[in-house]
């Protein structure tokens, strides 16, 4: 019983000293061997490894790609209109033993801070050197391009791998949003006014052009009518004379009782005239025939 109360316990930190030095890699980890807080090896290959107890220590660090939001910045562009940027990055640890010497027992945390200020000075560089009419623009991949290619250098210092810069939004300061609402208006406003000039010069050309194609088209046919008229009239008074000449007498009789039906045509007629007038030759006749004078 005695000797069984002394070599359970050895056998308990038997095991667990044979426990700590087992260690299982994951296939999303890379794990680092440490001896005294110096590497001496590096685990990649997923499955069971080991390490000697109490002396090593195993740290693991993602290999998955992450993702890292960069707080919101200001940057003035070259036009000097401030914006509020906001980005994300993703990266991951390529070099784990770099990435230990860099940023020591902080981890990710140490390494996303010092991301975080290599990723905001090129975001302002870069952004510095273009007007904010190229930020604001759907065609701004060249921009994160260049973030994320000079931040690059400076992250592999880290043991970093950074895939890919974003921006997500892009936006003007809230002190600044009624100025700019207030001129983006005046500058419409110009635009409408012009826009609204330029129609009304242009309706005015087309009334212009329309009002002188009427006066041409109403003095062609017009004069075209007295034209006709003209020949109407002289075929008219031809066909008259020729009718005078073969019977005059005829003529006369004919003009006489026009005269009269527009004379006496009124349903209340009052004229004023001698009995012996020439107009009542042809009523005092009773055949039809002017009495010789």
């Amino acid at each position: 019983m005695r000797k069984t109360t002394f070599i359970l316990p050895i056998l308990v930190i038997a095991i667990a000293i044979v426990m700590s030095a087992v260690i299982i890699v994951d296939e999303r980890e890379k794990v680092l061997i440490l001896q005294f807080g110096r590497v001496v090896s590096v685990k990649e290959d997923p499955g069971l490894t080991f390490k000697i107890p109490l002396i090593q220590e195993a740290v693991s660090y993602d290999d998955r790609i992450l993702s890292r939001d960069v707080d919101p910045l200001e940057v003035t562009p070259l036009d000097d209109r401030r914006l509020v940027v906001d980005a994300f990055a993703r990266y991951r640890i390529a070099d784990v033993v770099q990435f230990r010497q860099a940023v020591g027992t902080g981890g990710i945390a140490t390494a996303e801070s010092r991301l975080d200020s290599i990723l905001r000075a090129q975001t302002r560089e870069i952004l510095g050197s273009v007007t904010s009419t190229d930020i604001l623009s759907s065609d701004r991949a060249t921009l994160m391009l260049r973030i994320r290619n000079g931040a690059i250098a400076e992250a592999r210092g880290l043991g970093l791998d950074i895939i890919d810069v974003r921006l997500k939004a892009t936006d003007l300061p809230r002190e600044n949003l009624a100025a700019t609402f207030d001129r983006m208006r005046a500058e419409r406003e110009r635009e409408a006014t012009d826009e609204r000039a330029r129609g009304n010069e242009a309706a005015q050309r087309v009334r212009a052009q329309a009002d002188r194609t009427v006066v041409e088209l109403v003095s062609e046919a017009q004069r075209e009518a007295e034209i006709a008229r003209g020949e109407a009239d002289a075929e008219r008074n031809a066909i008259f004379a020729k009718a005078f000449g073969k019977d005059q007498e005829f003529f006369e009789f004919y003009r006489s009782l026009k005269a009269y039906r527009r004379a006496l045509g009124g349903s209340n007629s009052s004229m004023v005239l001698s009995p012996d007038s020439e107009f009542f030759n042809y009523l005092r006749s009773a055949t039809g025939v002017v009495p010789a004078q």
